[in-house]
Order: C-alpha cells, then structure tokens, then sequence
C-alpha cells in the first residue's frame, strides 16, 4: 500500500512557469493544428497515486508541438489498437507532453502505460481533440472533474493562469477515494496565490450535488466537464435547469 506521503508534491512546479522564449501556442496564434506524425522519449515516469502513472515525453520530431489545452494524443499499440491519452501539461511546454492515465482498468493501454521506462521511444499523432477553452469569450470558466478526467482539466487550468486572468475560475473536483484526487495539492496551493480560483473537492458529495451547492448562477459562465459519462449527464442537466445553454457546455467522457 502506497502512503500519500509518497506521492509527489506538485505545489510550487508551477508558481514561476512561463511560455518558452519564442514560443507560442497554437491558443495564443488562433491556430488549430491538425494531427500530425510524432515521436518522442519517456524522459521521466511519476506515480501519482497506486493506479495513477505520469510520464513526461521529451519531443523528437516535432522538437515543439503545437497544441490547444485539452487535447490529446493518440497512440498506435498494435495494427488494429489505439489509445488516447489526454495532456496534462500546458501548450507553452509543447517540447515536454505530460501524460497522465489510470491504469486500474488493466486492457491493452494500462498494460502499455504500466511498462513505459524511460529512455523508450514513443510514436503518435498529435494534437487532437475539440475540448479546449473558448479564449476571448468573456466568460468564466466552470472547470467540473472526476478522477482522471482532471487531466485535459489540469492542462486547460494551468495555460489559463499564465495568461491574465482576471474573471473567476470554479473548479470542481470529485473521487470515490483520496488517492484518485490527483493533483489535489497543487490545485490548493494555486488557489492559495490566485485569488481567482476558487476550488472544491469532494470525496463523499456527488459533482452534481456539488454543482447544486456551489453554482448559484450561470450566467457569463461556460462549462468544461470531464469524466465519466453518468457524471456528465447529471452535470449537464442541472447546469441546462440553471439557465445555461447547451452550446456553452463542453464535455470529455472518458468512461
């Protein structure tokens, strides 16, 4: 049994990062890249929790990838099998992908994720996906998560807060245990600094109870759920009997 002791403290990794010099991300031009043939190195390996594996992909070719927060990668593991692994690092770190996966499940991509060492060469396609922030809206995001769909989450919170942020950000984080609150730290100690965070987890509430609690209006906000798919549903609806349109909710369904 892992202690949380041991898991890694992500709390001041990103208190001083800032976009590479000369660098720009695919959000920052307007630019939406189309999926491309990559490669890249397993340059570092993490175990966030006992079923949750990091790892971080140095980038070969392209040496920056240009992506929108959100997205994802996806990974040929045989003739006829394909992963898909969101990322949970920013676009300005586009030379270094992070990569985040629960590997309880135990099918083909577990198996693969679980047996990454560093050093490995690793082939994808990259960027993909339309869950990505609608920048310039002049609404406020309403960030709604469960367990290891706080990914693309992660990535979309993290590229925000480099830029000027000056509406609220709600996020809301839910698990069926501690241990599959990932990120959890780093999430407290950002909306510690950044008054404009505010952020909530909940191990026993479910997200739509949460969301019931937490959101009093909805309006000049939009919403990014990322979970499962039963989550999303009830999320939704009570979001929609608020008052908000379909069209202003995003959603990742990730089982």
């Amino acid at each position: 049994m892992i202690s949380l002791r041991e898991f890694p403290d992500r709390r001041s990794e990103w208190e001083n990062f800032r976009h590479a010099p000369g660098q720009a991300s695919s959000c920052d031009t307007g630019m939406v890249d189309k999926p491309r043939d990559c490669s890249a190195r397993v340059s570092d390996i993490r175990w966030l929790a006992p079923q949750v594996v990091e790892a971080d992909l140095a980038l070969i070719e392209p040496a920056f990838l240009p992506f929108q927060a959100g997205q994802w990668i996806s990974i040929p593991l045989g003739p006829k099998s394909v992963r898909a692994y969101s990322i949970a690092s920013p676009p300005s770190r586009g030379q270094l992908l992070t990569l985040s996966a629960d590997v309880a499940p135990g099918g083909p991509g577990s198996r693969w994720f679980k047996r990454l060492t560093i050093g490995e060469g690793v082939t994808f396609k990259a960027p993909n996906g339309d869950f990505v922030v609608a920048k310039g809206s002049g609404r406020s995001p309403l960030f709604i998560a469960e367990e290891i769909g706080i990914v693309p989450i992660r990535s979309m919170l993290l590229d925000l807060l480099e830029g000027d942020v000056t509406g609220e950000i709600l996020l809301l984080f839910g698990a069926a245990k501690r241990e599959l609150l990932v990120y959890h730290e780093e999430f407290e100690a950002l909306a510690a600094r950044r008054p404009q965070i505010r952020y909530v987890a909940s191990l026993e509430t479910p997200l739509w109870e949460l969301v019931e609690r937490t959101v009093t209006s909805t309006e000049g906000k939009e919403a990014y759920l990322s979970g499962g798919g039963l989550m999303i549903t009830e999320v939704r609806a009570r979001l929609m009997g608020r008052g908000m349109e379909r069209t202003l909710i995003k959603r990742e369904k990730f089982w």
